[in-house]
């Protein structure tokens, strides 16, 4: 059995391959501008996942908390069509006070489709804000950006 390969490059940025599909595109067969949107929270749940921080054990802790997004920035920059192979690459690029931020783009090979900048805050499992939980910040710690 072959080790498994690391998501996450030498500059701590976290890949996830996306195939479109016929569902993911509107009738002039392009991708319908608010998938990017899914493909972006796909592409930072994973990097929370193999970081360590799956939405799952953020709800199992004793004192339940969860992500959720305060702002999105989408600049789109081209079409992505029905079967291509897109690259989703998240950043993690720290706190600031409660915030929590991270940079995502979506590659067809080195292509840039669209680029996201997100904000997210921690909140109780009832909605309520909450400052970032200082173990999942230091859990989070080796896997900042360096740009």
């Amino acid at each position: 059995m072959s080790a498994a390969v690391s998501p996450f490059d030498e500059l701590n940025q976290h890949w996830l391959a996306v195939r479109i599909y016929y569902e993911d595109t509107d009738f002039t067969g392009m991708v319908y501008h608010a998938n990017y949107l899914r493909f972006f929270e796909r592409g930072r749940s994973e990097f929370l996942r193999d970081a360590g921080v799956s939405h799952q054990s953020l709800l199992s802790r004793p004192d339940p908390a969860a992500f959720t997004l305060t702002n999105v920035n989408v600049d789109y920059k081209r079409a992505a069509r029905i079967d291509d192979q897109l690259q989703i690459r998240s950043r993690y690029t720290g706190t600031k006070g409660v915030r929590v931020l991270f940079e995502q783009t979506a590659l067809r090979g080195e292509e840039i489709i669209a680029e996201a900048v997100v904000t997210a805050v921690m909140i109780h499992a009832d909605g309520r804000p909450r400052r970032p939980i200082p173990d999942v910040v230091e859990q989070l710690r080796p896997y900042i950006f360096p740009g």
